[in-house]
């Protein structure tokens, strides 16, 4: 599976931005599709993840109620909707999938994207 993340870029906190990555997998709809983020100088951690319907969705407690993970299937493709960015929301934003929900979650997943740069200014 070979996974395309896009979308970031450079933008002023309050502002939105929605991040894609689209999987080369026929059997996209088979996977736990995860976002992750890695802040200069910090470990790569978990900020969303979504399951194979899109039924149940996870997020870090640092991003509820500001960012929304969705899937199309028929698009092979994952979002992250990012609202009311903050300038600690500034990291490079990696997409991942694996078929097992506890190996994506502890980061040990079989696929991960090549990460894409958020910027937020203060």
């Amino acid at each position: 599976v070979q996974l395309q993340a896009s979308g970031g870029g450079l933008v002023q906190a309050g502002g939105s931005l929605r991040l894609s990555c689209q999987a080369s997998a026929r059997t996209f709809s088979s996977y736990v599709m995860g976002w992750f983020r890695q802040a200069p100088g910090k470990e790569r951690g978990f900020v969303a993840a979504i399951n194979w319907s899109g039924d149940y969705t996870f997020y870090a407690d640092s991003v509820k109620g500001r960012f929304t993970i969705s899937r199309d299937n028929a698009k092979n493709t994952v979002y992250l909707q990012m609202n009311s960015l903050k300038p600690e929301d500034t990291a490079v934003y990696y997409c991942a999938a694996d078929k097992n929900r506890e190996l994506l979650f502890s980061q040990r997943g079989d696929y991960w994207g090549q990460g894409t740069l958020v910027t937020v200014s203060s």
